[in-house]
């Protein structure tokens, strides 16, 4: 797939074993918080401060809350390019990643995006915004 970042299974288990940028740390607080653009902004400064491959795995969840900011302004072929996008850089991490519980954050959006194709162009009202969960993780700062 065009865009993908190469790294091996060695370099994502050692750059999991780091911790969390502070940005990222505001970045998931402003997810949970349902204020997907600022988590979109913050997430995206933690990706261009991070030199290691954890950078990807900040702008998967970065494209995740843009795909739900997608879904709250209406717009379905967003939406869709996002969640589509963000398995490039989702898929070769673990899961749990630098105290983020990814397993649970995978379940959780799928869910939305399955919805997401569901319902429709036309059914985006039908999306309840209880389905965006909070990302869980721990502060291992």
């Amino acid at each position: 797939m065009p865009g993908e970042f190469e790294v091996t299974p060695q370099e994502i288990e050692a750059c999991c074993q780091g911790k969390l940028h502070p940005l990222a740390i505001s970045g998931i607080e402003l997810f949970n918080a349902g204020e997907f653009f600022e988590a979109h902004e913050a997430l995206e400064l933690a990706w261009r401060d991070e030199p290691g491959p954890v950078r990807e795995l900040y702008r998967g969840i970065l494209q995740i809350a843009v795909a739900y900011l997608h879904i709250e302004r209406g717009n379905y072929p967003g939406a869709v390019k996002m969640f589509i996008r963000s398995r490039t850089w989702l898929v070769p991490f673990p899961a749990a990643c630098r105290g983020i519980d990814l397993l649970h954050f995978r379940q959780d959006y799928g869910r939305v995006e399955a919805l997401l194709h569901e319902v429709g162009p036309r059914g985006l009202d039908r999306i309840d915004r209880s389905l965006f969960k909070p990302i869980h993780y721990e502060d291992n700062q």
